[in-house]
């Protein structure tokens, strides 16, 4: 038995090699931004390493925030399908119930925001900024009214659709 088959399975690591990205956001910051920073689009201001809601510092850089960005670009990183005819008979009442847990989750994470509302021949498209607030709607949805609840990740594109139906 020589050396090399007593090891089965195992690969020496070599440094020179490149790995991939597991997931790629092309809206993740690259750097660390001096502070204080603040979004000219939405106010949010970049402090202690994160952006946080607050009063905006004086002599502050100016970046765009990954929000805004997003939003200028018309890149969703959530879609949330909502439909069914118990949404069309609802529609007011679920339409404040997704936009109350926005505001709920905006106040402490300036990222999730919904960018639009997009009417569909089913019910309605709720795009957002971010995956963790397309998951809690979608998860709000079925604690509310239960119905059918479906996620689809797409981890390479750092995407998720959520579908929601009763």
């Amino acid at each position: 038995m020589n050396s090399r088959s007593a090891g089965v399975g195992f690969r020496p690591v070599r440094r020179n090699q490149l790995h991939q990205e597991r997931v790629h956001d092309t809206y993740k910051l690259q750097r660390k931004l001096a502070e204080p920073t603040v979004c000219p689009e939405c106010g949010a201001v970049y402090r202690a390493g994160r952006w946080q809601w607050g009063a905006r510092p004086a002599a502050a850089q100016q970046v765009v925030c990954a929000a805004c960005q997003r939003i200028r670009d018309n890149f969703p990183a959530g879609f949330v399908e909502v439909g069914g005819d118990f949404f069309t008979a609802h529609r007011g009442e679920i339409m404040n119930l997704l936009h109350h847990h926005e505001n709920k989750a905006k106040a402490g994470h300036p990222f999730a925001r919904i960018m639009a509302v997009a009417s569909t021949p089913d019910g309605v498209l709720v795009t957002t900024t971010d995956i963790h607030l397309a998951r809690d709607l979608g998860e709000a949805l079925h604690r509310a009214y239960q119905g059918n609840l479906e996620f689809h990740y797409n981890e390479g594109e750092n995407l998720l659709r959520v579908h929601w139906a009763r």
